[in-house]
């Protein structure tokens, strides 16, 4: 088996394919997401109140900003920034209340989907080729079953975390107690739009980010010879918490920065460096500190019209 380039955990051997597989119903995960999002269409709107909206947007603010892009993303899958283990553990925890997968299981989600990315070709279903409701059906409901898979090893410090083999058993359930806690403070409408409405939106705007993002956008950087390339969404710098900033994302995947040019909000990004203010994180990497992707070629800016932008880039990205 041989380490595959820009991960630490995928290995693959000679008959491993990216292409030869099938996607299949994936019942636990279908179910999930489908009886989140059913409570949410059919109790959301009769239980609408203006403080359980503001419950909705400030607890997926924190789970997605928090949790899901800086301690899911940033720091536990590209190990982007140093900080103290509290505080992976904090923030690795309010990305498993996202409500998509446990730790172990994102990090395995992401890393397999990068390696077929980065592979001359790859399945439909991982870089989302699909027509939109045939991937919207794939992404949330399904998963891939190659015929020969790499193998996926996860590293000795994650797999003999307590903590993190705890939370990846319990995910689902670790919505529990914030149920009660809403439903005791706001009854059924804090309980819905705390839990299922969230947990739907969350989840499936986090589909549409990667659907978009790897379809069609601005283009600063070109991948030559891998299978996906990845596009900017302007739209949603915002909502995404920087992560929509996904054609930067490709360029350097081990970047604690996605927004690298001016105008791209990259709030993920203002959250490390309020941690390294408040001396809670270090060696904080930008692509200026790392290595060039092999096969990275710069493009004029479509967004811009010319190249100053990326003229401009180490001095934009420090």
């Amino acid at each position: 088996m041989k380490l595959m380039p820009g991960s630490e955990r995928i290995f693959a051997g000679d008959d491993t394919d990216p292409l030869d597989g099938n996607v299949r119903w994936a019942p636990a995960k279908s179910l999930w997401i489908g009886a989140m999002t059913a409570t949410a269409v059919a109790l959301g709107p009769p239980l609408f109140s203006w403080d359980a909206l503001i419950l909705l947007v400030v607890t997926s603010a924190l789970t997605l900003c928090f949790g899901h892009s800086v301690g899911m993303h940033r720091r536990l899958i590209h190990n982007s920034f140093e900080c103290p283990l509290w505080v992976e553990h904090f923030c690795v925890y309010l990305g498993t209340l996202v409500g998509m997968a446990g730790p172990y299981g994102m990090i395995r989600l992401h890393d397999f989907r990068d390696w077929a990315q980065r592979q001359p070709m790859c399945h439909d279903y991982s870089c989302h080729r699909a027509g939109f409701w045939r991937d919207a059906w794939w992404q949330l409901h399904c998963r891939l079953v190659l015929r020969h898979p790499p193998e996926f090893r996860l590293e000795p410090r994650l797999a003999a975390d307590r903590f993190y083999a705890f939370v990846e058993r319990t995910w689902m359930w670790q919505q529990l107690p914030w149920a009660m806690l809403f439903f005791a403070i706001g009854g059924w409408g804090w309980l819905v739009w705390g839990i299922c409405v969230r947990v739907s939106v969350c989840v499936t705007g986090h589909w549409l980010i990667g659907h978009f993002s790897h379809r069609k956008g601005g283009q600063s950087w070109v991948i030559d010879g891998a299978a996906a390339q990845g596009y900017n969404v302007r739209l949603a710098g915002l909502i995404s918490m920087g992560e929509s900033w996904h054609n930067n994302h490709h360029a350097f995947p081990g970047s604690a920065r996605m927004g690298l040019f001016p105008g791209q909000i990259d709030l993920g990004w203002w959250l490390i460096k309020g941690f390294e203010a408040a001396g809670l994180a270090t060696h904080i990497k930008t692509p200026a500190d790392l290595p060039r992707r092999p096969g990275l070629r710069r493009l004029v800016d479509p967004e811009n019209g010319n190249s100053a932008a990326l003229r401009t880039f180490p001095e934009q990205s420090r």
